[in-house]
């Protein structure tokens, strides 16, 4: 990447991922006694849908640390572009989930002390899930999120219909992953509405952070065994 391009790749994935949590969580945390599980999943992915479009012609919206740890056991950023993208996440979902507390802040009633949006299993699941149940769906969940992804972009960028398969992927996961754990799949998606949450949340954060980096990882390595791609670093450079 020349330093400019790098520069707004770095600012997309923030804003990106400000967004994200901006409104797919805030979705849950203001309206979701209102539209339900399946209002909530579809804000997830029509969000997704609509930053792919956005912004994936200039940071490829990763939006999600998994995702990006995808791209880079994939060979198509190098480590340098990925830490970058990394604290440009987590950063944003932590601006992202104070837009949300302040709105919510602003609601006589509005709960928000262990909630906000978090991640959870055991009492903070709705089905009560066990953490080695919610470990293991957190991976799965993930693996299909960025096994898409990287199947149907071309190198870094997001282009054409790219974006179409991808927010249907995320709100398929949340409607199977919303009454598991809430649906992480993200690392910085989970740490910014857990450190406004306090308490339980924060103390089960780990688990949504290692998990689904996990499943990207697992994610990336079986896409370079069905899809493989040679020379694909290079494309970081390029883009």
């Amino acid at each position: 990447m020349n330093q400019d391009l790098d520069r707004r790749a770095i600012v997309s994935e923030f804003l990106g991922t400000l967004l994200l949590v901006l409104f797919a969580v805030g979705a849950a945390v203001v309206a979701g006694d209102r539209i339900g599980d399946l209002g909530v999943a579809l804000a997830f992915g029509f969000t997704l849908l609509a930053l792919a479009y956005a912004l994936g012609p200039i940071s490829g919206c990763h939006v999600n640390p998994a995702v990006t740890l995808g791209f880079l056991v994939a060979k198509r950023i190098n480590v340098t572009t990925a830490v970058s993208y990394w604290v440009a996440q987590f950063v944003g979902g932590i601006a992202g989930a104070a837009l949300v507390f302040w709105i919510a802040k602003t609601i006589p009633g509005l709960q928000t002390h262990g909630k906000m949006g978090s991640n959870g299993w055991g009492d903070r699941s709705q089905v009560h899930i066990s953490l080695g149940g919610a470990f293991l769906a957190e991976v799965l969940l993930t693996f299909l999120l960025v096994f898409v992804v990287l199947a149907v972009t071309h190198r870094v960028a997001v282009t054409g219909f790219d974006g179409l398969p991808i927010g249907m992927a995320l709100a398929v996961i949340h409607l199977i992953g919303i009454p598991l754990t809430g649906t992480s799949v993200n690392p910085a998606r989970s740490l910014g509405p857990a450190l406004f949450a306090g308490g339980p949340a924060l103390s089960q954060l780990w688990l949504f952070i290692v998990a689904p980096l996990v499943g990207g990882a697992i994610a990336a390595a079986a896409h370079l065994f069905t899809h493989p791609q040679p020379n694909v670093l290079g494309a970081d450079q390029a883009a």
